[in-house]
């Protein structure tokens, strides 16, 4: 079994508790659904430090020599019109960005904490963000980036960049779907009652995560039931049972609630699993469509063209990474 991924938070003094905990708290959402999938480790140039509202936070980790392959090294904001570069702990955390520590690492930075990255020179060349009272002072620092301002968060490689506070909770969502999928990030968006957000710049959503912008516990129950197995024989009778409801005021509360019908959304999720399989698999399409719920490959193919404008057979061989949002 693989070893989880480590992610590493670097909290430098009167660091934003939010900038931690959002993230944080997304990746051990992840890890409770998908064990062995990540593990958080906090680390600081002291192992003592003050939070911006007061609160201590003790037995901090030394920063490592060097973070594992693969790991995401999340820097987080701090409290200040700007970040001091000569302040000790700061100092010394930016003598260990430049030493290569977070040389084979992702680079997860929420608000202030791209200026940090910034002069430590990670950002040279590249395309980020930071909360917008940072924006100037992004610029300056980095002269060679491409600072874009109004963003929920900007990825450019392996070096994500997130605007202020509540951002990195964003941007923790994204990199969850890109990891475990879209469906394990969906499902910790609806745990930590919050929206599935995605910047203006980044691929439309996953048919996984549409329509779930919402909190109404019978529609969710019906959404779970039908995205644990697609190929069910999912009627309205069947649908009703499983929200505890009659079929039309199931059909009210999907229509208020999730902006589409019952059926429409089983279909939508056949689509989505359909495709799945003809991207990472090497199933016919007669086999594809029986395994995702629709009768034959021809019913499939009047189904697809609702929500894909390439046919199956464009999609043949795609990256999976590449071909979900």
């Amino acid at each position: 079994m693989a070893a989880p991924r480590e992610v590493v938070f670097v909290l430098l003094p009167q660091v934003v508790l939010l900038d931690v905990a959002g993230p944080a708290d997304a990746f051990r959402n992840a890890e409770a659904q998908q064990a062995g999938s990540y593990r958080l480790r906090f680390v600081a140039a002291h192992s003592r430090v003050q939070a911006a509202v007061g609160l201590s936070l003790c037995d901090l980790e030394p920063l490592p020599q060097r973070t594992a392959p693969g790991s995401i090294v999340v820097l987080t904001g701090v409290t200040g019109e700007r970040i001091d570069p000569k302040e000790p702990a700061t100092q010394r955390t930016l003598q260990w960005l430049r030493a290569g520590g977070v040389r084979d690492a992702l680079l997860m930075c929420v608000c202030a904490g791209s200026v940090l990255a910034a002069y430590a020179g990670l950002l040279d060349g590249r395309a980020c963000t930071t909360h917008h009272h940072h924006l100037e002072e992004l610029r300056r620092v980095a002269p060679r980036a491409r600072v874009l301002d109004n963003r929920i968060f900007v990825a450019d490689g392996t070096v994500f960049t997130s605007a202020g506070v509540t951002a990195g909770l964003d941007l923790a969502l994204h990199l969850i779907g890109q990891q475990l999928g879209a469906r394990v990030a969906a499902n910790v968006a609806r745990d930590l009652v919050v929206y599935l957000r995605r910047a203006g710049s980044d691929p439309a959503l996953s048919p996984w995560v549409l329509h779930r912008n919402h909190l109404h516990p019978a529609v969710h129950r019906v959404q779970d039931a039908v995205t644990r197995n697609p190929a069910a024989r999912w009627g309205a009778r069947e649908l009703a049972a499983v929200a505890c409801t009659s079929a039309r005021n199931l059909a009210r509360l999907f229509a208020e609630h999730a902006h589409c019908s019952p059926l429409d959304y089983v279909q939508l999720i056949r689509f989505a699993l359909a495709r799945q399989l003809v991207t990472q698999s090497r199933l016919d399409l007669e086999r594809v469509a029986l395994r995702a719920g629709f009768r034959s490959a021809q019913h499939l193919r009047r189904v697809w063209s609702r929500w894909e404008t390439q046919p199956p057979s464009a999609l043949r061989g795609r990256d999976p990474a590449a071909a979900w949002a």
